[in-house]
């Protein structure tokens, strides 16, 4: 019995928050960044939001967001949805983010909490409607108090999805029985914000994961979200406790950027591992953690890797 909702899913299942990639000097690589994303659709994933916090978005350019929209859009659209990272802590400015969003041709937004400014839920709610009018593109909301400083009250994520543009949850809350809330009281397509937390969200009716590790293991996690949405817990189970040294090495030593980075980069599928300031690379001693977790998964990288081109296998 599937466990998941059966109707048309306009964020997919398997979305993964996707890297930036940057030549030498720091400016986006754009070519790179295309090819990445098609790499990661031909490895299973239906959804890319771009220029969320892994994308790097708070040193991005607002020109720069709105060119990677349209070049990822042209790379894999048709194939994937294209989640565009609008969202900031000031309405205004997130309000034009959806508007640029909206033109270059994504299939919606993925739009965060207020940040630093820690706004009542009066304020929260006031922003997600003001950014929701302001297009036609479909919403996934962003619940990350980590980052952005306040949670959203369960109440106000029921009044939220009373708004027919706000369709989505990317829930990183990590507080389950606030979530069961929400899914017993709304409609929202929830998506684990947690890479860890995919399993338990989905047998509560979640739908899928919005995911960084999923770069470095997306075959994995296509087969986790797959299982778990056909009810088939023994294998999805399976393939959690599988990915767990993954997700490990991916998410809890160094930002899920830098890492992610590094491993694609000694997997052969991007060219460089470069980050832009405040984010650098890793330490010796802080790649040596990374590197004994993805050992336990049985990702070993004695070897250097010849680069991968889109379409060639591994």
């Amino acid at each position: 019995m599937a466990l998941t909702n059966s109707h048309t899913l306009p964020f997919g299942t398997l979305s993964i928050a996707m890297v930036t990639l940057f030549h030498a000097d720091g400016s986006v690589d754009f070519d790179a960044t295309a090819e990445l994303a098609n790499q990661l659709v031909d490895d299973g994933c239906d959804s890319l939001v771009i220029s969320g916090t892994t994308g790097e978005t708070s040193t991005l350019e607002d020109q720069e967001k709105e060119d990677l929209f349209r070049v990822v859009v042209e790379a894999v659209g048709g194939r994937a949805k294209v989640i565009a990272g609008t969202g900031t802590n000031h309405t205004s400015h997130s309000i034009e983010m959806a508007q640029r969003a909206a033109r270059a041709g994504v299939d919606g937004q993925l739009v965060v909490t207020p940040y630093y400014n820690k706004p009542t839920q009066a304020g929260v709610l006031a922003h997600f409607e003001a950014v929701a009018d302001a297009t036609d593109l479909p919403i996934m909301i962003y619940d990350i108090p980590g980052r952005s400083g306040i949670p959203i009250h369960t109440e106000t994520m029921i009044r939220l999805a009373d708004n027919p543009k706000i369709v989505a949850l990317k829930d990183a809350k990590a507080d389950f029985a606030e979530i069961t809330r929400v899914l017993a009281n709304t409609t929202l397509d929830v998506y684990s914000g947690d890479d860890g937390l995919t399993l338990p969200w989905m047998i509560a009716g979640g739908v899928g994961v919005v995911s960084v590790s999923a770069h470095v293991a997306t075959a994995q996690f296509r087969a986790l979200v797959d299982a778990a949405a056909a009810g088939d817990v023994t294998t999805a189970r399976r393939i959690h406790f599988e990915l767990d040294p993954v997700v490990r090495a991916v998410m809890t030593h160094i930002p899920g950027a830098v890492s992610a980075k590094q491993i694609l980069k000694m997997q052969g599928l991007i060219p460089n591992a470069v980050v832009r300031l405040p984010l650098v690379g890793p330490s010796a001693v802080e790649m040596e953690t990374v590197l004994a977790d993805l050992a336990e998964a049985g990702m070993n990288f004695d070897t250097p890797r010849t680069r991968r081109t889109h379409g060639t296998p591994a």
